[in-house]
């Protein structure tokens, strides 16, 4: 019996599968797409509208007779939890199952405050947040969460993460679930920015990489439109990888060289304080900017660099075809860009740059959330998950 069900409801996901793009269809319409007969069709139909993940659309154009509604997917069945845990801040969103940012909240606190701290400020805000848009708990059909490292995405444990004091092993989906009872997903937090970058802007690019510069330095890979986290969750780790222009820099995972002793941050603030200047952060590295310093552009430009030359060696790997440069410090203007641009185009295979494009975030701040909400739902909608939906939905119905 249990087979039977699992079955059942496997075909439904994918059904539901053939209405994700929103587009309005007819019964009869669904059956010559999908194949199936118009009974089992008109079944399934009225399940998905029961749940309310579907619901009618205007009319249909009729040949005579009665007319034939259109369905449709339906985003603000349910909602889900977008969190953005940065080294120094914490944001978090409530999107509908489309990714629409629906309400957001943010607070200056510390990763390094550890995960208590967040996490229940997380849990807390998004009880307010679910509030304020007169939803309810169970409403919450997932949550999605980056953080500042390495993650283990099956587990949804940090891995060893080199800012993150108190959170390695620590069991993030368990202490969310304290308040929300759903799925909860964690990921490094660049890979969620890949994935709000690409949803939002790029949608037709398969293979683009998204490079975070700011107190530290990673990356989201997505390769033939997959987002790729390797063997054990540490794919885009590229701050740590060791570059030339870094050469006996020490970083503050422990090693020497590291991409992000030059170029994240603390890194140029560091350069900068060794050319006379007062520099203790990325907002004063940014003021600099701001007011033209000669000395934060070259610092600034020369960061670029060290970057380009780590991206010549992803390059040549992952070929992709684009390469976004987000995180706070691809505010500053060109010198980043253009540094970064000079060593690939410059060093890298004209074969892997001929087709390239190099360029800033167009979603900035809001890429994680976005990215975070989409983690979620992806879950939530995805077809052997559906039935799930559908059953905790009918349950909601019965309860009332």
């Amino acid at each position: 019996m249990r087979d039977e069900r699992s079955a059942a409801s496997q075909g439904l996901g994918e059904f539901f599968q053939l209405l994700r793009d929103g587009t309005p269809r007819t019964r009869a319409e669904l059956a010559a797409i999908s194949g199936l007969s118009r009974p089992t069709v008109a079944s399934r139909v009225e399940e998905l509208l029961a749940a309310g993940i579907l619901a009618t659309a205007s009319d249909a154009a009729s040949t005579g007779g009665r007319p034939s509604a259109r369905v449709a997917f339906n985003p603000d069945a349910r909602v889900v939890l977008a969190v953005d845990v940065g080294a120094t801040h914490v944001r978090i969103g409530i999107c509908n199952l489309a990714g629409a940012i629906l309400a957001e909240k943010q607070a200056d606190i510390a990763v390094a405050e550890g995960p208590a701290r967040v996490l229940d400020w997380v849990a807390e805000s998004g009880i307010e947040l679910v509030s304020r848009l007169e939803r309810e708990l169970r409403d919450v059909a997932a949550v999605g969460i980056g953080l500042p490292g390495p993650v283990d995405h099956e587990t949804g444990r940090p891995s060893n993460p080199p800012i993150m004091p108190g959170w390695d092993g620590y069991d993030v989906p368990a202490h969310i679930q304290r308040t929300f009872r759903c799925p909860v997903l964690v990921d490094n937090d660049v890979n969620i920015m890949a994935l709000g970058e690409r949803a939002v802007n790029w949608p037709d690019v398969d293979d683009l990489v998204f490079v975070k510069v700011a107190t530290g330095i990673g990356s989201g890979i997505i390769s033939d439109g997959v987002l790729r986290r390797g063997a054990n969750g540490a794919a885009g780790d590229v701050g740590h990888i060791f570059v030339a222009r870094a050469a006996g820099r020490q970083c503050r995972c422990g090693k020497t060289g590291c991409l992000e002793a030059l170029a994240g941050a603390p890194g140029i603030a560091r350069t900068l304080r060794e050319d006379g200047l007062v520099v203790d952060d990325r907002e004063q590295i940014l003021d600099l900017i701001k007011a033209g310093n000669l000395q934060a552009g070259r610092a600034i430009r020369e960061a670029g660099r060290a970057i380009g030359e780590m991206l010549n060696m992803c390059i040549s790997v992952v070929n992709p075809s684009m390469i976004v440069i987000g995180g706070m410090l691809s505010q500053v203007g060109e010198n980043l860009l253009a540094g970064i641009r000079e060593e690939v185009y410059a060093n890298s295979t004209p074969l892997a740059t001929k087709d390239l494009s190099i360029v800033t975030s167009r979603s900035g701040r809001q890429a994680a959330i976005i990215g975070a909400g989409i983690l979620a739902a992806e879950h939530v909608l995805a077809a052997d998950q559906i039935g799930a939906l559908v059953e905790s939905d009918s349950a909601r119905t019965a309860v009332r």
